[in-house]
């Protein structure tokens, strides 16, 4: 599947990110164009380009993750961008923790807590 997208947009598990760039990621000796969800239940395709484009629609299957998420990192791409806060109450009511910072940062600190068995997930936008 090198250089493709993901099947049905969903792989489950619980994966490293081995690389970031060039406007994708890979893990899972796979490779996907486009932004990414790293969830506890698995790796989705994530529909957004930049921070902007947040809706409570996109950040949905992050909610959904229930309890098997305590800290979400979110890559906001190639820049450092604030999140509107209307979406920081929504992480703040649903009690996980939220870190926002650049995208290679994000994936970095994903791979690490990931090692350490904690309950981590990250969004990721695509950085070129």
């Amino acid at each position: 599947m090198s250089g493709g997208r993901l099947y049905d947009g969903f792989v489950p598990g619980r994966f490293p990110i081995d690389a970031y760039g060039n406007g994708g990621f890979r893990f899972a000796d796979m490779s996907h164009r486009g932004s990414i969800l790293v969830l506890p239940s698995g790796v989705r395709a994530w529909p957004i380009d930049a921070i902007t484009e947040l809706t409570t629609e996109s950040l949905a299957p992050i909610f959904a993750e229930g309890d098997a998420l305590e800290l979400l990192l979110l890559g906001t791409g190639a820049d450092i961008a604030a999140i509107p806060e209307r979406f920081r109450l929504r992480f703040r009511e649903a009690r996980i923790g939220l870190d926002v910072m650049q995208t290679g940062a994000a994936a970095r600190t994903y791979n690490i807590l990931l090692a350490e068995n904690r309950r981590v997930g990250a969004a990721l936008i695509a950085v070129p």
